[in-house]
């Protein structure tokens, strides 16, 4: 589409910040999608971090990583699960990339020797990358978040220059959505309005106007609620939607649907208003909340303090469920509790149908990760590694298998005597911790007759990496003799990807990420039969 056509829709957020900015722009563009529209979405962060790469997942939740190797905010995983696209860089835009953009060309002299200020240089810098975005896509709708929250500072640089995007490309092409949250009053039993009036009065503070209200709750939501809502912002009530918290994150789509909201982006964009074909996604949502059988996963965490640490691999783990009828229930374990002699190994693991170890850095809890690998192997319960956990595979079977008693990762320890796990040449030499390692998409070849060819059903795979570490092929001989499968190599043999083991009924790891290419609706193959393997060994079938 022509960029004089292109349609913008702006997801901003008020009252507080966590309200499911992500889920609702992730949902508009589901059920745009739905109506045949060609949708892009990305996200404009105030953290003046170039990019999420060195956030603290504990703090920020996950790094989720692309096909082109930007590394960024978790939300991007939800705009890629509810529209089932693959998003890119142009779907990220941190402050820090941008001042770095305007600096550049400062030093270029592209200015003329201009004084450099927020307006007009750092918000053309943002428009820029935000039209570049839905060029490079060639997007009918271009569907952008703004993180924070409505009243930040650090942020303002981006409601200005989304608010002039409405001059440049025209009132019939962008939109405005506004989530705000209400909060519930124990004392009087009531949802209370005002944050929410209060926050839509900071936004048309701004010059910004809101086409439509999403209202966030934990409750009902009275009509005299939405009505006052709709008179402090100047709209409809038809354009106040209610979002109350749902059973699954999956069904805002629908609702959203339910509400009209399609019909009135339509409208307001003056799009052709197609029929919206959801009926896939309403058989996932009705499958979602069905009654099920439970299987229990034991995830091997180091990062505790909050879920969305490992938001994809919950997701994925999920989705794998819904594809065989059965619910994941997901027991977290403290990898550090499994180091201490006062938890006792069996204790912690009591009731884990199988184990899954995820991604993460650092040597804390690593000690505890390997003895739940060994725990995996040694009882026959299905394991699925997933970068990190690859690497805590190949150094427990190092040990307790091959009989290397040190063996390890130079991450961990770099006087190893059996270094399984090493950091490749070429790495050695960088010292900034900001996009160096292996990150994006990179091919694999399946070797036949293993589980790994079994899942995807064919030779030759693309996944999704975010590592310095790798397999160190001076051991590859001992491991293979000893019964570890390397069924998953790159095209030049150089990198092994995939590890497994003979007689085991499903204990599979990978180098890469495979859970950043999951869909509600598509379960990727490795967690697919990893669950499948689940279901079989716990006999639920």
């Amino acid at each position: 589409m022509v960029e004089q056509n292109r349609k913008y829709i702006f997801v901003t957020g008020g009252v507080l910040s966590g309200l499911g900015k992500g889920i609702t722009a992730a949902s508009i563009g589901n059920i745009l999608k739905a109506r045949g529209y060609k949708v892009f979405l990305q996200k404009l962060d105030p953290y003046l971090n170039y990019d999420a790469g060195t956030l603290n997942p504990g703090e920020h939740g996950e790094v989720f990583v692309t096909d082109d190797g930007a590394e960024t905010d978790l939300d991007l995983g939800h705009y890629e699960r509810f529209t089932d696209e693959n998003f890119s860089q142009a779907s990220s835009i941190m402050t820090g990339r941008v001042y770095s953009e305007v600096i550049a060309k400062e030093r270029r002299g592209d200015f003329l020797g201009k004084t450099v200020q927020i307006i007009p240089h750092v918000t053309n810098q943002v428009k820029e990358m935000l039209r570049a975005g839905g060029d490079q896509a060639d997007a009918d709708v271009v569907i952008t978040e703004v993180g924070g929250t409505v009243g930040d500072y650090e942020a303002m640089h981006f409601l200005e220059a989304i608010r002039q995007i409405k001059t440049d490309m025209g009132y019939n092409n962008v939109m405005y959505v506004h989530v705000v949250f209400l909060p519930w009053l124990d004392v009087t039993k009531e949802l209370k309005t005002r944050p929410a009036q209060y926050s839509v009065r900071d936004l048309q503070g701004t010059g910004i106007q809101p086409d439509a209200i999403m209202c966030r709750s934990d409750h009902p939501i009275p009509r005299g609620g939405i009505e006052k809502i709709a008179l402090a912002a100047n709209l409809s009530p038809s354009a106040v939607v209610p979002l109350e918290t749902s059973e699954t994150v999956y069904d805002v789509p629908l609702t959203l649907e339910n509400y009209g909201f399609g019909d009135l982006a339509t409208e307001r964009l003056k799009l052709t208003n197609k029929k919206a074909d959801l009926s896939d996604w309403r058989s996932l949502v009705m499958k979602i909340l069905s009654d099920k059988p439970k299987v229990t996963i034991g995830l091997i965490a180091k990062y505790t303090t909050m879920e969305d640490t490992y938001l994809s691999v919950f997701e994925a783990l999920k989705a794998a469920g819904w594809y065989h009828n059965v619910d994941v229930n997901i027991k977290w374990i403290d990898a550090e509790n499994l180091e201490s002699k006062e938890s006792p190994l069996n204790e912690l693991m009591a009731g884990c149908d199988g184990i899954v170890i995820p991604g993460g850095f650092g040597a804390r809890g690593i000690e505890g990760k390997i003895k739940a690998a060994q725990y995996a192997r040694e009882q026959q319960l299905p394991y699925l590694g997933l970068c990190l956990g690859m690497q805590i595979a190949t150094i427990e079977f190092a040990r307790n298998v091959l009989g290397w008693g040190d063996a390890n990762s130079t991450e961990f320890s770099e006087n190893s005597k059996h270094p399984v796990i090493h950091i490749m040449e070429y790495q050695k030499k960088i010292t900034q911790k900001g996009g160096t390692m292996r990150l994006g998409a990179y091919p694999c070849l399946l070797m036949r007759g293993t589980k790994a060819y079994e899942a995807y059903k064919k030779p030759d795979i693309s996944e999704r990496h975010r590592h310095r570490f790798e397999f160190n092929n001076d051991y590859r001989k001992d491991f293979e003799k000893q019964g570890m499968i390397l069924s998953g190599i790159s095209p030049d043999r150089e990198l092994v990807e995939i590890v497994e083991l003979k007689n085991h009924p499903w204990f599979v790891a990978s180098q890469f990420h495979p859970e950043f290419k999951s869909r509600p609706d598509r379960p990727h193959p490795l967690f697919r039969d990893f669950i499948e393997a689940v279901i079989k060994n716990s006999s639920l079938i």
